[in-house]
C-alpha cells in the first residue's frame, strides 16, 4: 500500500463539476493499493496516517500528527501510484492492485478511518476526479508498506 501524504491549507475533489470533498487545514492522502495489499496492511497504514508527524510545533518542528492539530482528512484513490517507472517511456501497472480488489481495499481503509477519526472525507474510487490542493510547506511524504 502506498500513500503520498501531503500537508495542506485546503483541498477538494470534483466530480462531473460537483464538489464531493473539500477540507481546509490537514492532509490530503492519495491512496495506492498493490497486488498483495490487505486488510491488515490496510489496519497499519490508518494507525501511520492518523499519527505520522508533520504538522509543526511551536518550535516549528515537525512534531504533530493530525490528531494533534484536529485536522482535517481528504482520501483520494490513485490507481497511479502503484505505477511501476523503472523501464521505459510507458508506466507498468502489473504491481498493482485489480479494479475490484483496489476499490474493496479503499472502503476498508476509508473505513477504518473514519471510525477512528471523524474529519474524514473521500473521492470516488474509479471516477475521473478533479483534485485541487494548497499544499502547505510544501510538505509531502511517500509512506509504503508492503506484504512481503
Amino acid at each position: 500500500m502506498i500513500l503520498l501524504l501531503q500537508r495542506v491549507t485546503s483541498a477538494a475533489v470534483t466530480v462531473d463539476d460537483n464538489c464531493i470533498a473539500e477540507i481546509g487545514v490537514g492532509i490530503l492522502a492519495l491512496c495506492g493499493f498493490e497486488r498483495d495489499d490487505d486488510e491488515a496492511i490496510c489496519a497499519r497504514m490508518a494507525e501511520r496516517l492518523l499519527r505520522y508527524r508533520l504538522f509543526s510545533d511551536s518550535h516549528d518542528k515537525m512534531n504533530l500528527s493530525l490528531l494533534d492539530v484536529q485536522g482535517e482528512l481528504l482520501l483520494v484513490p490513485q490507481f497511479t501510484l502503484a505505477a511501476d517507472t523503472r523501464n521505459g517511456n510507458r508506466a507498468s501497472f502489473s504491481g498493482a492492485a485489480a479494479p475490484a480488489v483496489g476499490a474493496a481495499l479503499f472502503e476498508h481503509f476509508s473505513s477504518l478511518l473514519k471510525s477512528r477519526y471523524q474529519r474524514v472525507l473521500t473521492g470516488r474510487f474509479g471516477a475521473n476526479m478533479q483534485v485541487a490542493l494548497v499544499n502547505d510547506g510544501p510538505v509531502t511524504f511517500w509512506l509504503q508498506l508492503r506484504n512481503y
